[in-house]
């Protein structure tokens, strides 16, 4: 095992870190995208077992970004604003987030009513929301600005990773003797339960790791850090640091929005949909009480899988087009590749043709992960790393919530009550996101230094 041994005193220019410190510094994002891969691909099935009407699942996934946006922001400010010696910065954040969500996942599949489900999502999405942004950070602070693509890169093969064996366990688990029959009392099959569990125990475990190789840097100017936190702390503090940091925005990182915009308006549309998809258009199973409607879940993890396997796959190569084409053409080039992905869904009514198009919607999601982060963390002074990551998050929620309010005025009109057809839609808005990438004029880091750390005293 490798383990850092970073000197404590502070360092105005970061190391280069090795690969297995990176490794290391990121495989708690391998736990948090477990439990994330887990909710994408089972709770639509989960919510429709427990007889949710199709068009009113967007609004039961309003749990995901309404956290994030209360949440991620708050969590980054404080996090700027913690130092523990034995603790660090971020770490804590990363332990009681992944206490959070593993609880909620080992209660998940033991829902007995739609209500308890939705609550639950509530309180998985609160754990992971305040684990992962912290993790986002973590990058900013620990690794200098020529490091950054290959550690966002990192996170996008564990988010991959994570997220196949998420996705992979209605293959994995029946080598163990389970089945896609429920014996519990709801009707959520124990191959679904089991995943969960084994969910929960993955989530703490992995941000253990990164906690014990991984240590943290204290803040450059210490005596500047105390006397700040002793003039304010805790969350109202976060607030007024939250309502400072939206002033002083980077050019750059507003540029960004519709680039964002279009792409978490479209995405959440996948994880609501394409299961449900598959089961219509592939095996006619139109309800969960139609024959083959379980075999349409399967493939639909499959589908996951081969989309993440697709993320993790390509995020080796990122940093090598990167250079190649940029970060803003290399990110429009995978979002291209991602819409074109959804369209030809409309090709065929196979199995084979979701799986084609989820390949590609693969490659696009490794630059999602990654490319945007790469391009806001060189623009933000280091000092608020962790509220403008918090912030970026908005960028995601928002178009997510509004998703979530439009579409079941949508479905059943413009999309004609067809799950295939909102897939489609998707493809259509990481198109539109793909041509917003030529908005973005990326911002050097000189110039983000020169903003000012704590605009107005608080």
């Amino acid at each position: 095992m490798q383990t850092e041994n970073i000197q404590k005193p502070a360092r105005a220019v970061k190391p280069r870190l090795s690969f297995w410190q990176i490794w290391n510094m990121s495989f708690g994002f391998f736990g948090i995208q477990y439990g994330f891969g887990l909710q994408q691909a089972n709770m639509s099935p989960i919510f429709r077992y427990l007889n949710a009407d199709e068009s009113s699942i967007p609004a039961l996934w309003l749990a995901g970004p309404m956290t994030g946006l209360l949440i991620q922001p708050i969590i980054g400010a404080m996090s700027d604003r913690t130092w523990s010696p034995r603790w660090g910065r971020r770490k804590p954040y990363f332990l009681i987030g992944a206490i959070l969500g593993s609880i909620a996942l080992i209660l998940m599949p033991n829902s007995s009513a739609l209500w308890m489900a939705a609550s639950l999502m509530w309180i998985l999405d609160a754990g992971l929301n305040a684990s992962m942004e912290p993790f986002r950070a973590f990058i900013g602070d620990k690794l200098p600005v020529e490091q950054r693509t290959v550690g966002f890169a990192m996170q996008s093969f564990f988010v991959g990773f994570g997220q196949t064996l998420a996705n992979l366990m209605p293959r994995i688990l029946p080598l163990f003797g389970l089945t896609m029959v429920a014996t519990g009392a709801n009707a959520i099959p124990d191959i679904t339960r089991w995943s969960f569990y084994i969910g929960a125990v993955a989530i703490v475990a992995a941000v253990l790791w990164t906690m014990y190789t991984t240590d943290e840097y204290p803040p450059d100017d210490m005596a500047e850090f105390e006397r700040e936190k002793r003039e304010g702390g805790g969350v109202l503090s976060a607030f007024g640091e939250v309502f400072h940091a939206l002033r002083d925005m980077p050019t750059t990182m507003k540029q960004l929005w519709w680039v964002k915009f279009f792409t978490w308006y479209g995405l959440p549309l996948m994880w609501q949909y394409l299961s449900l998809a598959i089961s219509r258009h592939a095996f006619n199973a139109p309800t969960p009480q139609s024959p083959g409607f379980e075999r349409g879940i399967e493939v639909g993890n499959d589908c996951f899988a081969l989309f993440n396997i697709g993320c993790f796959g390509v995020s080796f190569f990122l940093p090598a087009i990167a250079r190649r084409l940029g970060r803003r053409g290399t990110h429009a080039t995978f979002l291209t590749l991602g819409g074109l992905g959804f369209l030809s869904m409309l090709t065929g009514e196979d199995k084979s043709v979701f799986l084609f198009g989820m390949a590609l919607v693969g490659l696009a999601w490794g630059s999602i992960l990654s490319m945007p982060y790469v391009m806001l963390s060189t623009s933000v002074p280091g000092e608020r790393m962790g509220v403008y990551m918090g912030i970026f998050n908005g960028f995601i929620v928002v178009p997510q919530i509004v998703n979530m309010v439009t579409v079941p005025f949508l479905y059943n009109t413009l999309l004609q009550g067809d799950p295939r057809n909102a897939l489609v839609l998707c493809g259509v808005c990481l198109l539109l996101a793909a041509g917003s990438c030529f908005l973005v004029k990326e911002t050097p880091r000189s110039e983000a230094a020169a903003l000012p750390v704590n605009p107005g005293g608080n």
